[in-house]
């Protein structure tokens, strides 16, 4: 029987988590190719190194069987409503494709939990495209409510 690990990610893992960012992206045949470059561009090495810096932020690798299958990117943020109460913010949530529904996915998140409710946090947060049923299904499962409306404004 192989386990899950999770650990924090290392600049070799950057190109798998890129590749499960993009497996993960829900604008299906719309969606661009993933370009290689992205894996050995400095920007993204710079990004990586100010995340992995900072206490408040943690990148996730799940490992299974000395292969990444999946990866997460939680922060923990501090807010002043209901007495300072802090936040776990979970983003970039993704299990690669041919490890859904090995229940994989709900011990990466639980984990994920687990780890803000270590830390004080009093509410776990993420935010799931529209179009992702089948993720809002999943996050559902795990107790989670779509109890807001996000919004976006690209820059």
């Amino acid at each position: 029987m192989s386990y899950l690990i999770f650990r924090d990610a290392v600049p070799a893992d950057i190109s798998v988590m890129l590749t499960l960012s993009h497996a993960g992206d829900s604008r299906g045949s719309d969606t661009p190719p993933l370009d290689p470059a992205t894996f050995t561009d400095s920007r993204t090495f710079a990004a990586f190194a100010q995340i992995a810096a900072d206490p408040a932020h943690r990148l996730v690798v799940a490992e299974r069987d000395g292969e990444v299958i999946g990866t997460l990117q939680i922060t923990i943020m501090p807010g002043l409503p209901n007495f300072g109460m802090s936040r776990g913010i979970l983003e970039n949530v993704h299990i690669r494709a041919d490890q859904r529904g090995s229940g994989h996915g709900s011990r990466l998140v639980r984990w994920a939990i687990a780890y803000c409710r270590e830390r004080g946090c009093g509410t776990v947060q993420l935010t799931s495209n529209k179009v992702r049923t089948d993720a809002h299904r999943f996050y559902r499962t795990l107790g989670f409510q779509q109890s807001h409306e996000g919004f976006k404004l690209k820059l």
